[in-house]
C-alpha cells in the first residue's frame, strides 16, 4: 500500500552552534577572497563558457588552439567554470591549473545540460511526470547525479519547472506538465535527488531550476516568444514551482529567454531582485540562459553590449553564459563609474558562496576522479531503475474490449511502424550523451519476452520522417496475416525539445496514412504513441481498440513497453497534460477559469464559449489513465459541512476494484471555489494518493485539506482563502468524480 505521494525528509540533528561558527568562518573566507580580487578576476567569476570538445593532445604541437585558449583563461582567473564536457580527465587538468597556477587558486565549477540522464537515459521529464510519483522522480534524479559524478560534473541545468499549457511549445517535454501543484511537487523531488543529502559529496549536484520565469506561457507556444500575463497568473501558476524548488534547497536558477510584458527576464529587476532576493530571500546565484544577456539588444531593451551588461547585472543576473560580455565589459564599466562595484561584488559573493556550498574550496577535485566513471556508469541498479521508470510512465488511454494485456501464447502479432526497431529516437530531446548502443528496442524486448517459437513479425513500413516505397503494402500484408497488429508511431526525437515548436501536434501525415491502412484491415489494433507532448489524435487512430501513450522512454524503452503490453505489470501512468481534440484549441488546460457563457448543455451550442468545430472537452483529460482492472469511485465524503478559516477538513472516498487483478490507482483531490474575489479555475488539483487495491476489494482513501489548500492569489497578490462554498472531488481525473461541498466561514 502506498501513502500520499509526497516526499517527507527526516529531520537530521544538527549542532546549531557549530553550524553558526562554520557559517561565520565561511563568510569571512569569502570576504577576504573578494578583497584580494582584481576587477578582471571578478568579471571572470561571473563568466561561464562551453568547454572544448576536442581535447586530444598532439605529441608534437601540443593541445588544440581552443584548449590552449581555455587553459590561458583559467590561468588568468577568467571563468567561473565550463559546461558541455564530460571528460573527467580533461576537466581535472583544467581544475589543476585553476587551483595550482592561477593567482587566487579559485576552483572551477563544471556544468552540463543533464536533463533526464547522462549515459543511462530515463524517460523525458514529461513522460516521467506521467507516473505522478515524486519518489520515482527523486530516485531517477539521484541516480543521474551519481552517474554524472563520474563524468566530472558539479552542476546540472535542470530541472525545468515551467508550467506548460500549450502543446505546440517544443519544450513541454522538458517539464512536468500543465498543473502547478504537480509541477511543484515533482520539481522538489528532482532538486532533492540531484543535490542529495550532502551537496559537498562526490555525487551532490547543484540543481538549477529553469526558466525564470513564465517561459511556459510564451505566446502561440512559440519558443523564445513574448509573454503577456497578469501578476495574478504569474504568482498563482508560474512562480510556485520555483518557490518549491528553492524550498527544497536549490542554490542556482536560470533566467528565461522570454520577456514578460516587455521586460526580458534576464534584465527584469522585479523578478530577479524584488521577488527572488527580496520576497523569497534566495541566497544562490542566477545564471543567464545561453547568451540571453546579449539578447537584451535584439529584444530592444538594451542599446548595445555595455548597456546589456549594466541592465542584466543590475537586475540581478549574476553569471553570463557563453556570450563573454561580462568579461569583455565589466572592468571598463566599473572603472568609468557606469557600473557600481558593489553590484559586481554582490554577484561575485553569491558565486563564491555557491562554490563553498559545493565543497570546491575544501576539495576542488571532487567528482573529478577518472577511476569513478567505470564504477558509476550504467550500473545494474540504474538499468533496473530505467526500466521501472519507463513502465511507470506509460499511460493507457483506451482499452476497448480489454484487448490489453496481450497473451504471451496462442496469438500471432504484427509489430509495425518506424520505432519498432529504432534506437535513434528512443531518448527524445536533451540526451546527446546517452549511449544509444545500449537502447533496448521494442523488437528486442518482444523477442526475449515471447521466445523463439512465437508467431511474430516486425515491419518498419516507413521512417519517422519519410514514407518507404511499398511500406504500407507490407504493413497491410503483415497485419492481415496476424491475429493482432501493434503500431508504434508518433513524433521523432527532433519534433520536441528546444527550438521544436510546431503548429501541428498530430501524428505525422505519412505515419497517419500507415495507421489508417492498418486499422482498415479490421484486425484488432494497438497504437503505441511516441511523443513529447499531448497529441491531437485523428482519423482511424481513434478507432484502434487500444491506445497507449509511451512518450520517449529512454534506455529501457522496449522492456518498459513489453512489461505493460504483455501484462507483467499493469499501467499506472496518468496524463500530466491534456490531449486536445485539435491543435486549434491550444493553449488548452483543465484548470481554466469559467466564463460568463459556459456550455453546460451539449445541445446548446450557439452563443456559448466554444469553437464551431469541436466541443470544449479534452480528447483525453489531465489525470486520465486506465489500468487492467476497473476502479469505481464512490461519492466524496467530508467530515463536516462547514470549516473555519485556519481549520482542516478530512475528505474521503471509497474506491472499489471490480476486476480480476490488483490495480495501482492514483486518486486525485480537486477543489473549486464557487465565488471568489477573482474568478477561480473550474478545478484545481490539491493532492494525490497512490494505492494498491486487490481484485474484488475496496479501499477508502483519505485526504486532509489544510488552510492553504483553499487559498488563491488576490489582486494585491496576497495568498488567502475567501469565505464561501467550495466543491471538492476525489476523482480518477480532472473531469470525473462525485463532488461534495463545504462552506468556509
Amino acid at each position: 500500500m502506498h501513502g500520499a505521494a509526497t516526499l517527507v525528509l527526516a529531520a537530521i540533528p544538527v549542532d546549531l552552534s557549530a553550524a553558526r561558527i562554520s557559517e561565520a568562518a565561511d563568510r569571512r573566507f569569502v570576504e577576504s577572497l573578494l578583497r584580494r580580487m582584481t576587477i578582471d578576476e571578478k568579471a571572470g567569476q561571473l563568466s561561464l563558457f562551453t568547454a572544448p570538445f576536442a581535447t586530444e593532445v598532439n605529441p608534437v604541437t601540443g593541445p588544440p588552439p581552443r584548449v590552449k585558449e581555455v587553459q590561458a583563461m583559467v590561468r588568468a582567473g577568467g571563468a567561473i567554470g565550463f559546461f558541455g564536457s564530460h571528460d573527467p580527465a580533461f576537466l581535472r587538468s583544467l581544475q589543476k591549473i585553476a587551483v595550482e597556477e592561477s593567482r587566487l587558486r579559485i576552483p572551477l565549477i563544471f556544468a552540463g545540460d543533464v536533463i533526464h540522464g547522462l549515459r543511462t537515459i530515463y524517460p523525458t521529464p514529461l513522460g516521467e511526470a506521467a507516473s505522478f510519483d515524486p519518489d520515482l522522480c527523486y530516485r531517477t534524479a539521484r541516480a543521474t547525479a551519481q552517474e554524472a559524478s563520474g563524468f566530472g560534473l558539479h552542476w546540472f541545468f535542470a530541472p525545468m519547472v515551467d508550467v506548460a499549457r500549450d502543446q505546440r511549445w517544443g519544450r513541454v517535454t522538458e517539464g512536468a506538465g500543465e498543473d502547478p501543484w504537480l509541477v511543484s511537487h515533482l520539481s522538489q523531488a528532482r532538486v532533492r535527488g540531484f543535490q542529495g543529502p550532502d551537496l559537498k559529496a562526490e555525487d551532490g549536484m547543484l540543481a538549477c531550476p529553469k526558466h525564470f520565469a513564465a517561459y511556459g506561457a510564451v505566446e502561440g507556444g512559440m519558443d523564445y516568444n513574448s509573454v503577456e500575463i497578469s501578476d495574478v497568473a504569474l504568482h498563482q501558476v508560474h512562480l510556485p514551482p520555483f518557490k518549491a524548488a528553492f524550498d527544497a534547497g536549490a542554490l542556482s536558477v536560470m533566467s528565461s529567454f522570454n520577456d514578460i510584458g516587455g521586460v526580458p527576464s534576464t534584465g527584469n529587476r522585479h523578478l530577479l531582485t524584488d521577488i527572488l532576493r527580496g520576497q523569497w530571500k534566495f541566497p544562490g546565484l542566477v545564471v543567464s540562459d545561453y547568451e540571453s544577456e546579449k539578447e537584451l539588444i535584439a529584444h530592444g531593451f538594451a542599446g548595445d553590449e555595455e548597456d546589456a551588461v549594466i541592465k542584466a547585472l543590475t537586475a540581478g543576473c549574476d553569471v553570463s553564459m557563453q556570450s563573454g560580455l561580462y568579461n569583455k565589459h565589466i572592468p571598463a564599466l566599473v572603472r568609468s563609474g557606469r557600473l557600481p562595484i558593489r553590484i559586481v561584488d554582490e554577484a561575485v559573493r553569491r558565486v563564491l558562496r555557491v562554490k563553498q556550498a559545493l565543497g570546491l574550496f575544501e576539495n576542488p577535485y571532487r567528482s573529478l576522479s577518472p577511476d569513478r566513471r567505470a564504477q558509476v556508469e550504467g550500473t545494474p541498479a540504474m538499468i533496473a531503475l530505467a526500466r521501472e521508470a519507463a513502465r511507470k510512465s506509460i499511460v493507457l488511454l483506451k482499452n476497448e474490449g480489454d484487448l490489453l494485456p496481450l497473451s504471451k501464447s496462442g496469438k500471432s502479432f504484427a509489430f509495425i511502424g518506424p520505432y519498432v526497431s529504432d534506437t535513434v529516437h528512443a531518448f527524445g530531446a536533451w540526451a546527446a550523451t546517452g549511449d544509444s548502443r545500449k537502447v533496448v528496442t521494442l523488437e528486442e524486448s518482444v523477442r526475449s519476452t515471447l521466445g523463439a517459437g512465437a508467431r511474430i513479425s516486425f515491419t518498419k513500413a516507413c521512417t519517422p520522417t519519410q514514407p518507404i516505397d511499398g511500406g504500407i503494402d507490407a504493413a497491410i500484408a503483415a497485419a492481415t496475416a496476424a491475429d493482432i497488429a501493434v503500431l508504434f508511431v508518433g513524433e521523432s526525437a527532433t519534433r520536441s525539445g528546444e527550438a521544436a515548436s510546431t503548429v501541428s501536434i498530430t501524428i505525422p501525415p505519412h505515419q497517419q496514412a500507415l495507421v489508417e491502412a492498418v486499422v482498415a484491415t479490421g484486425k484488432p489494433t494497438v497504437v503505441l504513441l511516441k511523443h513529447g507532448r499531448g497529441l491531437a489524435l485523428t482519423g482511424e487512430c481513434l478507432n484502434a481498440q487500444a491506445i497507449v501513450a509511451t512518450w520517449f522512454l529512454g534506455s529501457q524503452t522496449g522492456h518498459g513497453i513489453t512489461d505493460i503490453l504483455f501484462g507483467d505489470h499493469a499501467p499506472q501512468g496518468r496524463l500530466p497534460v491534456s490531449f486536445p481534440q485539435s491543435a486549434g484549441q491550444q493553449p488548452y488546460y483543465y484548470n481554466h477559469r469559467p466564463t460568463g457563457r459556459p456550455q453546460t448543455n451539449p445541445s446548446q451550442k450557439s452563443h456559448k464559449a466554444r469553437y464551431l468545430e469541436v466541443s470544449n472537452e479534452a480528447l483525453f483529460p489531465f489525470g486520465h489513465g486506465l489500468g487492467y482492472s476497473p476502479i469505481s469511485y464512490g461519492p466524496t465524503q467530508l467530515d463536516r459541512d462547514t470549516v473555519r478559516k485556519g481549520g482542516t477538513l478530512l475528505v474521503r472516498a471509497t474506491l472499489t476494484n471490480s476486476g480480476k487483478r490488483t490495480q495501482h490507482e492514483v486518486a486525485q483531490l480537486y477543489i473549486h471555489d464557487r465565488v471568489a474575489s477573482i474568478t477561480q479555475p473550474v478545478r484545481v488539483l490539491r493532492n494525490i494518493q497512490h494505492v494498491d487495491i486487490e481484485a474484488g476489494q475496496s479501499h477508502m482513501v483519505e485526504f486532509e485539506l489544510r488552510p492553504g489548500d483553499l487559498a488563491h492569489i488576490h489582486e494585491d497578490l496576497a495568498n488567502e482563502a475567501d469565505a464561501g462554498w467550495f466543491d471538492i472531488w476525489i476523482a480518477p481525473d480532472a473531469t470525473r468524480g462525485i463532488s461534495a461541498s463545504v462552506r468556509l466561514i
